[in-house]
């Protein structure tokens, strides 16, 4: 069975730093994207970063480069979302999801992981 589960969310103090995980199983990354995405209160759902296993890239919203950092760990099934100089515009809720290829449209993907809450306090 195909499962994405996020976790790593938490309360941090602007300029602070969190890393988040996506869980995988059920498949293999091999032929896959896996993008993280992220949707403030009063906001469209908009994709932060996105690592492509079949193309071998990576891509990431303006906003987060030099700040975010996405990799995995493929032994453990498992992709990672390293928060940097974290700002208060950063606060929402964080999911990762399954796509063919990295794509910043929410219909690209077929699976998603529930959603983990980052909170950057000012």
């Amino acid at each position: 069975e195909v499962q994405l589960q996020a976790s790593g969310g938490g309360l941090v103090q602007a300029g602070g730093s969190l890393r988040l995980s996506c869980a995988a199983s059920g498949f293999s990354f091999d032929d896959y994207a896996i993008t993280w995405f992220r949707q403030a209160p009063g906001k469209e759902r908009e994709g932060v970063a996105c690592i492509s296993f079949s193309e071998s890239r990576t891509y990431y919203l303006d906003s987060v480069k030099g700040r975010f950092t996405i990799s995995s760990d493929n032994a453990k099934n498992t992709v990672y979302l390293q928060m940097n100089s974290l700002k208060p515009e950063d606060t929402a809720v964080y999911s990762c999801a399954r796509g063919n290829l990295c794509d910043a449209r929410v219909p690209e993907y077929d699976y998603w992981g529930q959603g983990t809450l980052v909170t950057v306090s000012s």
